[in-house]
């Protein structure tokens, strides 16, 4: 996938659930995968023709499990004119040395967005932009539906009344297979996720039957996101025209 194409599809996403405003503030949550990488190109080159001006805030929450070289996201972030923060956290040590969770997922997952929002707040940020794509809209429908049994995928956008922050998700038309291309093509500085549940998760389960029932059923995938982004859930209602 080409830049452009990445344009569009962000631009779509913005305009569609009225994303960014004139004056906002974006902390983009860089985890050092392709997924936060690809997002920070989005969006930095949305700021270069969108109509609304914002600026951008780039910042990694290290969980303290090993030493992580930041240097060239740091370098790609200099080269964007975007500011990059490191906030240092024991999250690792807590979730599995001290608590030794079973499931770590979710007490980790809530304590970086926990020391990320507590950044962006720092930084006078009023929105924080994660980077979920089509596929991740998908599997958490699935998750939603085997585990819960409920139907229910995350908001486009989201407001947090405590933090007053905004949460917004402007990558939800991208497909995974087209971040995968856009890293490669495009050289995006990756780094490998140290956390000890990478690839053990519900999420890779949901992922690794969504592929199973693709094969089996052509066009499954495009389906299953067609029953959140045009069903009945309100938060994705369509905010344009």
């Amino acid at each position: 996938m080409k830049l452009q194409q990445l344009l569009s599809y962000t631009r779509r996403a913005v305009d569609d659930f009225h994303m960014i405003g004139e004056g906002d503030r974006i902390a983009v949550g860089i985890s050092g995968g392709k997924d936060s990488l690809t997002l920070l190109y989005a969006l930095h080159g949305l700021q270069r023709f969108y109509p609304a001006s914002f600026t951008l805030e780039a910042i990694s929450v290290d969980l303290g499990m090993q030493k992580t070289d930041y240097s060239k996201i740091e370098s790609l972030c200099a080269s964007m004119g975007i500011p990059f923060h490191v906030v240092k956290t024991q999250i690792g040590e807590i979730v599995f040395s001290e608590r030794k969770e079973s499931n770590p997922c979710s007490l980790c997952a809530k304590m970086r967005k926990g020391a990320l929002n507590e950044k962006a707040k720092e930084l006078g940020c009023n929105k924080i932009a994660y980077a979920h794509h089509k596929d991740d809209v998908v599997e958490t429908m699935l998750m939603s539906l085997i585990f819960e049994g409920r139907f229910h995928a995350f908001s486009p956008v989201t407001y947090w009344d405590r933090m007053d922050l905004t949460l917004i998700r402007p990558l939800i038309y991208v497909e995974e297979c087209d971040v995968v291309g856009f890293q490669r093509k495009y050289e995006l500085p990756v780094f490998k996720n140290p956390c000890p549940a990478d690839g053990y998760t519900k999420r890779e389960y949901a992922k690794e039957l969504i592929h199973r029932l693709q094969e089996e059923n052509p066009g499954i995938r495009e389906r299953l996101f067609h029953a959140v982004s045009d069903g009945t859930l309100p938060a994705w209602r369509k905010t344009n025209g």
